[in-house]
């Protein structure tokens, strides 16, 4: 028996996009999830994307992530989906096809609140990665080389714990020491006994390392802090040798950096300065871009602006944390910045874009917030901004989406032979692209 999935036409909106180098070769290649599709673009020459792979996986792929082997030169794509399984794949050149390499089953199926697969950790050294459940389920599998070069996959090693509803989880870059990974993470057993409702409203969030270690085989709870409760975004700040280590937190109005045995540094978001006072800033999506001198953050909010983040530091001491505003663009569901100079915007609504940087924000003329000079003894001062149009980045194509689709009619309004199939898409005045789009079926 042979079963077949047929649509009218493919997803066009993007769950989540990664980049890296997957061919092998100096160009560097997008791939995006399209709920049951995978796709493998890339920039060509004159910055108009290109298709190069489009496949089927006949579920839902709820995360991606990319890594590299030591002194690889490939990177390998994480899967996380809702399937009960991990899987690893690799980019085939000569067939154009997804390779893959390993298939490890570890539990259930389906997109439950305790089955892993909503969230992917990987170590900056590709040496192991975290697949996380939104409660409770937490695994660590070990990536490794056997004899003949090619990539191993060890058996799952658990970082459970239970009544714990997890937000986000990253990877610590800590060298070549034990690999750490860190979850923003919610207690809830008190709450749950709790018949009132005071524990609930006391209920902390903690931002939890966990450490692999390598020569035991096994995960621990290596340090815990409590974090601000707004938080709801982790951001791996380079580290051995590269940078100072430790995470951005995102949180609800503000970005701190944490770091075990380091001082917290705090920073307010600045503010659109016709948003109300009530109303809190989120960020939603985030990029880094790293070079062997320099590397910057653009966090983007809820409202479509984007912000650059810098850190001034001193190998592993950090002394400053800066906010800038960067521009606006469609809210993102992820952004990647690739080394060629572009950005590409995977838009949550309307259709997505590729951007090439015309400068990296450094104008002087644009304020900044920072974590020292906006501290007094009231508390953190607010920094207004008002947007404006692209000025650091410049559109040079889009992929037409129509995510979401509002409203749909059938109807015969061009008198033809057939009805056509109308449909009302995306959202907000930010995305002038969007419109009405017509569909005519047989």
């Amino acid at each position: 028996m042979y079963l077949y999935s047929l649509t009218l036409q493919r997803a066009t909106g993007i769950v989540c996009a990664i980049n890296g180098n997957f061919s092998g070769g100096k160009a560097q290649e997008i791939v995006v999830a399209r709920g049951k599709v995978l796709d493998l673009i890339r920039p060509d020459e004159n910055g108009k994307i290109q298709t190069l792979l489009s496949v089927e996986i006949f579920g839902v792929i709820r995360s991606l992530a990319q890594f590299r082997l030591t002194g690889s030169q490939k990177d390998y794509i994480v899967v996380g989906s809702d399937s009960g399984r991990i899987v690893i794949l690799e980019y085939n050149k000569e067939k154009n096809v997804f390779d893959k390499v390993h298939q490890e089953t570890f539990g259930k199926s389906g997109c439950r609140r305790i089955v892993p697969g909503q969230y992917l950790a990987i170590d900056p050294k590709g040496r192991a990665v975290m697949v996380g459940a939104c409660e409770k389920q937490k695994l660590v599998y070990v990536l490794n080389r056997d004899t003949s070069a090619r990539l191993t996959i060890s058996s799952p090693l658990e970082a459970h714990k239970s009544h714990t509803i997890v937000y986000s989880i990253c990877g610590v870059d800590c060298g070549f020491d034990n690999p750490i990974f860190a979850a923003i993470e919610l207690d809830y057993s008190e709450a749950d006994q709790d018949s009132t409702g005071q524990a609930a409203n006391e209920a902390q969030k903690h931002l939890t390392f966990y450490e692999l270690d390598l020569g035991l085989n096994h995960v621990s709870r290596k340090w815990s802090d409590q974090v601000d409760n707004g938080a709801n975004l982790l951001v791996t700040v380079p580290g051995g040798g590269d940078g100072p280590s430790g995470v951005l937190v995102c949180a609800e109005n503000f970005v701190i950096y944490k770091n075990q045995d380091k001082p917290d540094l705090r920073a307010v978001i600045p503010r659109r300065a016709d948003l109300p006072a009530e109303r809190g800033v989120l960020i939603v999506s985030a990029a880094m871009h790293k070079q062997k001198s320099m590397f910057f953050f653009l966090l983007q909010t809820e409202y479509g602006d984007i912000f650059k983040v810098t850190l001034d530091h001193d190998n592993d001491k950090v002394s400053e944390l800066k906010i800038k505003y960067f521009d606006t663009i469609p809210v993102t569901t992820s952004m990647c910045v690739l080394k060629s100079g572009f950005l590409f915007a995977a838009s949550e609504f309307g259709n997505h874009s590729l951007y090439q940087f015309r400068a990296i924000g450094e104008d002087p003329d644009v304020e900044s917030s920072s974590a020292t000079l906006m501290e007094t003894e009231e508390g953190f001062q607010p920094l207004f901004f008002q947007p404006r149009r692209l000025k650091n980045l410049v559109r040079i194509d889009q992929v037409e989406s129509l995510m979401p689709i509002m409203d749909m009619k059938v109807n015969n309004l061009f008198e033809e032979e057939t009805p056509q199939i109308f449909t009302l898409c995306g959202r907000g005045p930010l995305i002038p692209q969007d419109s009405t789009a017509r569909f005519s079926y047989q």
